[in-house]
């Protein structure tokens, strides 16, 4: 698309140029694109420039500041409100795709993939966006839900390789930057709300009216909305859609703990769903819901509900081990994970490797000290992400809530620490590593180094 086209209605220029991309990231930037140098919230894009033209930009356009360099650049004084139109300008198929937006503090990235894997088995070609990746891509993403112009831009290749529905995870801090603006929801889902992202948005009810955007703005075609949360009713009355759906764990007839997952009796079929933990049942409920709301009948749906497959990282269990990985970091996922080993391990001790993330909610983490202090047998306390904040004040800040009288270790560096507790576990134990699940980097200071926590429980069983 030519520079002229692209900034039609919003800025004319003596420039001539075709444009083969938008990027606000230089790391996702490729070689044809232009550059959006924007006013961040700690910094400005105009220092990523130089990046930008050795990465192949064509352009830039820039907020706020004139300046030259090596490729055409244009300001735009008020660049960041522009965002939307030129996404949907330039990436005109993205909404050719039906898109089913999830949200909730848990089981985002469990439902998408919990629905995509009943669509794809279905016949439904789907892709997904979120905390794993995008599909069909083999991109990982550094956030939840991506800047506009990668959803934009991803969209678009999924209406080109013919996929009928995109999954996307919608996160808190999306919805308030506006990253799926201008885009129409076949459905939006609310799993759950529980404390998270508060260094963000300073409250629960802030939280929550953020999350209600998903439900508001977007002219969503259904809603989903777990009713066994105490917010469900908040979602339904805000929503903009008249065609509303509830899920919720007495939907089942009945619920039987087996060796794999559970029997579980729903619309007068009995099934074993080989999921591990009752927040799955309720993960499931969700995608049994969406597909229903899509049309599907519950006697094509449910044969396929026994096919489930959890995502990496998350209840993962080593083979011949009792160690388990998952991704819980808020208090509410830390007590689930627990339950959920105690409950398929009710004889054996159960020992915890945790910390918090730095330069981020404080206020959960001496709640997430008390959980594993009342549900574990010992502690291990370690790093997650510490950032810019020191390893030592994060621990202080989880110990205020860990009854003293609970074993307990601290171990700063992750992998001594995981290394630790794999090698001197005793039989009678079991071992629980939340906090990353899959993911495969860790960020101490301004470092992002490579680390994975199911790596490094293989590389202490060597």
């Amino acid at each position: 698309m030519d520079i002229n086209t692209l900034l039609s209605g919003i800025t004319r220029t003596t420039h001539s140029f075709e444009v083969g991309g938008l990027s606000i990231n230089t790391q996702s930037l490729q070689k044809g694109d232009i550059f959006l140098a924007l006013q961040g919230e700690k910094t400005h894009g105009r220092e990523y420039i130089q990046n930008a033209i050795d990465k192949g930009c064509v352009g830039v356009l820039i907020e706020g500041f004139d300046i030259q360099c090596s490729v055409p650049s244009i300001r735009i004084d008020n660049l960041s409100s522009h965002l939307t139109n030129l996404a949907k300008s330039f990436y005109q198929q993205a909404n050719n795709v039906k898109l089913i937006g999830v949200t909730g503090t848990n089981g985002k990235t469990s439902v998408s993939l919990f629905i995509s894997q009943l669509l794809e088995l279905s016949n439904v070609k789907t892709g997904v966006i979120g905390t794993l990746g995008i599909s069909h891509l083999d991109i990982n993403t550094c956030n939840t839900t991506p800047d506009i112009f990668t959803i934009y831009k991803t969209l678009e290749h999924f209406a080109k390789i013919n996929i009928e529905i995109a999954v996307i995870e919608v996160s808190s801090h999306a919805l308030i930057q506006n990253r799926i603006a201008g885009l129409t929801l076949e459905q939006a889902i609310f799993t759950n709300l529980t404390q998270d992202h508060l260094d963000y948005h300073k409250d629960m009810k802030q939280y929550r009216a953020a999350k209600g955007k998903l439900f508001s703005d977007f002219n969503a075609q259904s809603i989903i909305v777990n009713r066994d949360d105490e917010s469900h009713s908040y979602f339904i009355e805000i929503a903009s859609s008249k065609k509303v759906s509830t899920y919720g764990l007495d939907d089942f007839t009945s619920i039987t703990s087996s060796a794999n997952g559970f029997i579980c009796n729903l619309s007068n079929s009995v099934f074993e769903l080989p999921l591990l933990g009752k927040f799955n049942l309720s993960n499931m409920l969700a995608a049994f819901a969406s597909l229903k709301s899509l049309g599907l009948s519950d006697s094509s749906i449910i044969p396929n509900l026994t096919k489930l497959k959890p995502p990496t990282g998350r209840m993962e269990k080593l083979i011949n081990n009792d160690i388990w990985i998952d991704y819980a970091h808020t208090p509410d996922a830390l007590s689930n994970a627990l339950d959920t080993i105690k409950s398929h391990c009710p004889k054996s001790k159960l020992r915890v490797i945790f910390g918090c993330g730095g330069d981020r909610d404080q206020d959960k983490r001496a709640k997430m000290g008390k959980i594993a202090s009342e549900l574990a047998d010992s502690i291990i306390l370690t790093n997650d992400n510490p950032r810019s904040e020191s390893p030592e004040s994060i621990t202080d800040n989880i110990l205020d809530g860990i009854n003293s009288e609970i074993d307990i270790q601290i171990i700063h560096d992750r992998g001594t620490a995981i290394k630790t507790a794999v090698t001197t576990l005793r039989e009678d134990e079991c071992l629980l590593i939340a906090g990353k699940g899959h993911e495969t980097t860790q960020t101490i200071g301004n470092k992002v180094l490579t680390f994975n926590d199911k790596k490094a429980v293989l590389d202490a069983l060597i």
